[in-house]
């Protein structure tokens, strides 16, 4: 299973780096605005997958570990901490 993760992350991550290079070949070409932003939008929508992945994978496994070794709270505040931030 955690292969099978780490396969899915590579690709989004993969995917977040070509559009990237898209948006920087494009400002770099002076390309429309809006196109840019439409491009970058793409890049911010590939790394939002990337959390979401990264996120199940530690519930699944990181996360249902803590709480079986009776650590509730230290599960719970990792996760709080990254909502915090967003």
């Amino acid at each position: 299973m955690r292969h099978i993760h780490e396969q899915a992350i590579v690709r989004r991550l993969q995917t977040a780096q070509g559009h990237l290079k898209k948006v920087l070949s494009m400002v770099e070409d002076d390309t429309y605005c809006i196109d840019i932003l439409n491009q970058s939008k793409a890049v911010q929508q590939a790394l939002r997958k990337v959390d979401e992945l990264v996120l199940d994978r530690h519930l699944r496994s990181c996360a249902v570990k803590h709480i079986k070794q009776g650590k509730t709270d230290t599960a719970v505040n990792e996760i709080m901490s990254v909502f915090k931030r967003l």
